[in-house]
């Protein structure tokens, strides 16, 4: 029986012979005092091709969720996020040991850190990468311990939408071409699209309609959701109308490309990663400080908020806005309601009953028809 230490105060056992005074060795069911600890040293460090059978770790298991996400077109960032919050200690631990108070313990220590709503969204990309875990290896048996320990946090589900005026957008988007030319032009697509942007820099040349009145973009689709065959699907896209300013300064940038080339690139001519934020987090930062705002609460999904407020504040029907922002009207309805509800006073505010006309010696009720003659002449006079 093999006792291996993870370094951290936990430890993993198995067995890999027989204990047997009475047989002779053979030197792999039956094996010396000597010989049974080479093969436990090599068990634990998982050579010879026994690294399968080696417990799997925490860090282990998010990398193979990485694998995994990038063998299904998605999000890698979502693997490699919970690295920078989980301790050394965590990510050794073997996933067979792991508690529902280890990982509650560690979820409760990440409040007023961050809010509750991102607490929950790190900890679902852990229960992930468990759970692909357990899929694959049948030794791990403690599914309830990532289950209930890192259950989500309650009132959590309203999310910070931070929107900006129209005139801030135009200054973020002013500033961003101030600091590099193709960074701004990312801000600018992101600003007129209301994408996010792992769509947007998956962007390619083809998808640019430059239409010399209507342009628009085919936008691929958020990777998100899916299931495991997403991989097997063709990327769908959906139609995305632009102004003739952005579709020019795309197609100058894009101009001697191949159709299935990236339309959005690097200063420097590399692709962005699939979450563009890992590339520019400090041009944000700087972008939106200039615009005297708070880098803490505005990023570039400020700009997907504030592009489907426009919509709706501009009496765009929900369910348009919705599919131009690859969204649901539920999503809509459950994150924007407050916008719906101020815009929907002014138009529901045109149907209310109107009190009784006024009635006295000096005043009278016109008809119908006598209001229209009487508001006809009043346009001619003014036209007069």
């Amino acid at each position: 029986m093999l006792k291996a230490s993870d370094g951290h105060g936990a430890y993993w056992t198995k067995g890999f012979a027989l204990a047997d005074d009475f047989e002779n060795a053979d030197g792999r069911n039956v094996l010396t005092f000597y010989q049974a600890q080479d093969a436990a040293k090599k068990l634990a460090r998982g050579e010879d091709g026994s690294a399968d059978t080696a417990p799997l770790t925490i860090d282990a298991a998010l990398k193979a969720y990485k694998r995994d996400l990038e063998a299904r077109s998605a999000n890698p960032y979502n693997a490699e996020h919970p690295r920078l919050h989980l301790t050394s200690a965590l990510l050794a631990k073997p996933v067979t040991l792991l508690t529902s108070k280890d990982l509650k313990s560690w979820r409760d220590g990440l409040l007023g850190k961050m809010v509750p709503s991102t607490i929950n969204r790190l900890c679902r990309c852990v229960c992930a990468a468990l759970t692909l875990a357990a899929e694959h290896d049948e030794r791990i048996k403690n599914r309830d311990a990532w289950e209930i320990g890192l259950a989500g946090l309650p009132d959590a589900t309203e999310v910070r939408n931070v929107v900006l005026s129209d005139d801030q957008v135009r200054g973020f988007v002013a500033t961003a071409y101030g600091i590099d030319h193709e960074f701004g032009l990312l801000i600018d697509t992101l600003a007129v699209t209301g994408a996010r942007p792992s769509q947007a820099v998956r962007l390619r040349v083809e998808d640019l309609h430059d239409h010399p009145v209507r342009p628009k973009l085919s936008m691929p689709k958020s990777a998100k959701g899916g299931g495991r065959n997403r991989s097997q699907k063709k990327i769908e896209r959906y139609s995305v109308p632009i102004t003739v300013q952005l579709a020019a300064k795309l197609k100058a940038a894009a101009k001697g490309r191949a159709d299935d080339a990236p339309l959005l690139l690097q200063s420097d001519g590399r692709e962005w990663d699939k979450s563009p934020g890992q590339n520019c987090h400090r041009q944000v930062d700087n972008v939106v400080k200039a615009i005297g705002l708070d880098p803490a609460e505005v990023t570039m999904y400020a700009l997907r908020h504030s592009s489907i407020v426009r919509m709706l504040l501009a009496n765009v029907p929900i369910r348009l806005v919705a599919s131009l922002h690859n969204t649901s009207v539920a999503m809509i309805e459950k994150h924007y309601s407050r916008y719906i509800t101020e815009h929907s006073d002014d138009v529901s505010r045109h149907a209310l009953l109107r009190p009784e006309s006024p009635v006295g010696e000096n005043v009278v009720a016109l008809s119908g028809s006598a209001a229209s003659h009487l508001a006809a002449a009043s346009y001619s006079l003014k036209l007069g």
